[in-house]
């Protein structure tokens, strides 16, 4: 979807049926929305709270071109990083560990 999006060619992801009868801002700001949901790192990735806004219209360009500045800047394959950096975002709330612990007992 990424090079998809990167070519332009967005209209190959939409539904032949629909003869072209789809609003394309919205499919860019939907593929846009799924691209940064999907970005390698977890703590690059917009909280649901986030996508919800962006998803009624609020704060996605502002996403988008941060995304693409971090995106840029931050080259690196998946094998460079340790694996407190690719789930930092599953330490950065100790209450989150607390409760994953809570659940995981006896049902």
């Amino acid at each position: 979807v990424k090079k998809i999006h990167q070519e332009k060619k967005l209209d190959l992801l939409v539904d032949k049926d629909l003869k072209n009868n789809y609003d394309k801002i919205e499919l860019e700001e939907i593929v846009q929305v799924a691209l940064l949901c999907t970005q390698y790192l977890p703590g690059h990735r917009p909280k649901m709270s986030e996508v919800v806004r962006m998803l009624e219209g609020d704060g996605l360009a502002e996403k988008w071109e941060a995304s693409q500045r971090v995106d840029n800047s931050t080259k690196c394959k998946p094998h460079e990083l340790s694996s407190s950096d690719r789930y930092s975002d599953l330490t950065d709330d100790s209450s989150l560990l607390i409760q994953a612990m809570e659940l995981s007992g006896p049902r």
